[in-house]
């Protein structure tokens, strides 16, 4: 259970919008005192992104603040993480190849340092421009926004700061599985077949990756876990095909590794009665 005061709670915040003050002058952009730290996202893990579903990959960072400002007041100021691609200031006043936060919630660690949790948010739906080309499937840069506000709730100083991390963004693949026949002879052949599939961003669909290495593998009934049988690679049309020796009741599985650009799949289990 986290321990400490909740000093503040950002609520949903997308685009362009998480990093303008609306109907407020802007500010010159110089150093705000404020110190970002301990950023981790999605637990250091690759961001896996379909073509329909909304995705919320965990966020943990800390701040301190500078000295004339404190936790208990967090209307005076604004302090988090987002990714970004190309030029960091394009991205922070368009938001353009820009990923922000989606809510966190920070707790007081003292009057002017605090630990924060929550989670990015990304649509891969079109009307948000997130990742809505293939090219979006790369390493992605981290930086922080920091803000401090006057005590009418003015804008007082903004800055944009570049950190060395990366966050690498994948595009979703799916595996199918087919063995029949069902039920089969003890030590007869089934064919095992599927097909793999990858989102493409660009159109929102999934489409076939052929030319992918894919696993078969095997449990047999009664036992825990699964064990390779065979290497598979798919045709140009991602269609799977082969043969296996059926020699106890089963569950047969097709399992994607994925590559730089992709992520892991696994398909759903098939279960051949053998008699």
């Amino acid at each position: 259970m986290r321990t400490g005061r909740r000093t503040a709670a950002a609520a949903s915040v997308v685009g362009a919008l998480a990093l303008t003050l609306l109907g407020a002058p802007a500010a010159q952009a110089k150093d705000t005192g404020i110190t970002l730290t301990n950023i981790v996202i999605n637990k250091g893990k690759p961001i896996v992104v379909g073509t329909t579903k909304e995705v919320e990959p965990s966020l943990t960072f800390s701040f301190t603040l500078p000295d004339g400002y404190s936790t208990s007041k967090p209307d005076r100021y604004d302090a988090y993480p987002f990714l970004y691609r190309g030029d960091l200031e394009d991205a922070a006043d368009t938001g353009r190849n820009y990923i922000g936060p989606g809510g966190y919630t920070c707790y007081e660690v003292s009057s002017k340092k605090a630990d924060c949790e929550g989670n990015l948010h990304i649509d891969p739906h079109p009307s948000q421009e997130q990742v809505d080309s293939n090219s979006d499937a790369t390493l992605w840069k981290v930086a922080v926004s920091l803000r401090l506000f006057k005590a009418d709730g003015g804008l007082l100083a903004e800055e944009h700061e570049k950190r060395s991390a990366t966050v690498r963004l994948k595009r979703a693949a799916k595996v199918t599985m087919n063995a029949t026949p069902e039920p089969v002879a003890t030590g007869a052949k089934i064919t095992v077949a599927g097909k793999v599939s990858r989102a493409n961003w660009s159109t929102k669909k999934y489409g076939p990756y052929g030319g992918r290495t894919v696993t078969l593998q095997f449990k047999e009934k009664g036992t825990g876990s699964y064990e390779a049988v065979k290497k598979v690679t798919a045709n140009s049309s991602g269609a799977l095909k082969t043969t296996a020796t059926a020699s106890a009741d089963g569950s047969w599985r097709w399992v994607y590794g994925g590559n730089d650009t992709t992520g892991a799949a696994t398909s759903g289990a098939d279960y051949v009665d053998v008699r």
